[in-house]
């Protein structure tokens, strides 16, 4: 990993308003950066001595003079966010900007090998100054292990990715709900609201709880862990470990579709994209069991809205993120719990990823600017 240079603190300030805005002219700069028109001019000068910063154009600037505009230069270098998720590996390489410069999807199995593709297909003179790895896990900082997966679930796929990895890099891991849930937050169907809860509904469940406009993770990173809720809880049977996850994540929607079908429905579906196909059809037996699986999804909103009140839950999930959901949802929701607003995700299987682009973004820039600063 190339070393960032030091930088003055006027020159940390530019370099983060632009790369926030993509490009700019000085005067933009200096009224996003909060700083005079001639402190501007000479950090703009000093990121372009380092390539930090490119002049990219003219812009007319309203009084018939021509402005300069400049955007990250070729050393401010890229950022890499890894999906780990339950069947597919989606990869990212964006610019500090948030430009996407790279990208590269393949099976969980072959998840080293997608990582290499991504970073093949990086501009080979780009400094990688962060990665980010969502994973569906808690993470936790480990004594001279840096961060690993708390549990067996993404150790193993995080361990076979590791190893090709840039030295050098700081690697962050991130659960991949909370990634999803800030993806929806700045891109998707939460843009505007600064309090909800992403429920994810898919091969597993997990919630991503947003307060304020940042991302709750808890005093264990395991805020939202709905997989740990006690079930059953009754009289008569003792909860079993993730057995909440275990009776409404898809494979149990699947077992559920197997025993309701009956002959002369035509084949029974193996997996959740069929079945909601085939409900979205009007097949008896698959919308029967979408139905129940909203009545489901509807319990579980409530008691979310129970302890958090978030006013709006974004559905997501390679199940809960089906409209065909969102009537049985609403109507449990309303019967068990007050007014709550239910949507939708806007941004489908793509929102870990998302989010976590834009987490490794943010912690690119810092790692150009962290650097002990001088004074102007």
């Amino acid at each position: 990993m190339a070393i960032a240079p030091r930088l003055t603190e006027s020159a940390n300030a530019v370099f983060t308003v632009l790369a926030e805005a993509g490009s700019a002219t000085r005067p933009q700069l200096a009224s996003l950066a909060r700083l005079s028109k001639p402190t501007v001019s000479s950090a703009v000068a000093e990121l372009e001595s380092v390539g930090l910063a490119a002049h990219s154009g003219t812009a007319s600037s309203g009084t018939g003079r021509n402005a300069a505009v400049y955007r990250l230069g070729p050393a401010a270098g890229a950022v890499l966010a890894i999906d780990l998720g339950p069947a597919l590996t989606r990869v990212r390489g964006c610019a500090l900007d948030g430009s996407l410069l790279a990208e590269a999807t393949g099976s969980r199995a072959d998840a080293a090998d997608v990582v290499r593709e991504a970073l093949f297909t990086l501009p080979a003179d780009a400094p990688i100054r962060s990665i980010v790895v969502a994973v569906g896990d808690v993470t936790a900082q480990q004594d001279g292990a840096g961060m690993r997966p708390a549990t067996a679930k993404a150790g193993p796929v995080f361990d076979a990715v590791a190893v090709t990895l840039p030295r050098g890099v700081p690697v962050h891991l991130e659960n991949n709900v909370n990634c999803a849930a800030l993806a929806e937050l700045h891109e998707g169907a939460a843009q505007g609201r600064h309090t909800f809860g992403y429920l994810r509904i898919g091969v597993g469940i997990g919630l991503g709880i947003v307060v304020g406009g940042r991302v709750l993770s808890g005093a264990n990173g395991a805020a939202g862990e709905l997989a740990r809720l006690p079930y059953p809880w009754d009289d008569d049977r003792q909860p079993r470990h993730e057995a909440l996850e275990e009776y409404i994540g898809a494979r149990s929607l699947l077992r559920r579709a197997a025993e309701a079908w009956r002959d002369g429905e035509g084949p029974c579906p193996h997996t959740a994209e069929q079945l909601f196909a085939l409900a979205g059809e009007g097949r008896p037996a698959a919308r029967a069991v979408v139905d129940r699986h909203a009545v489901d999804v509807g319990r579980l909103a409530a008691a979310v809205t129970a302890v958090l009140d978030p006013g709006l839950i974004v559905l997501g999930g390679s199940t809960g993120s089906d409209p065909q959901l969102l009537p049985g949802v609403r109507a449990e929701l309303h019967r068990l719990s007050w007014p709550t607003e239910v949507v939708s995700s806007t941004l489908g299987e793509l929102g870990t990823v998302v989010g976590a682009a834009r987490l490794a973004v943010a912690r690119g820039v810092q790692t150009v600017t962290h650097t002990v600063r001088t004074k102007d």
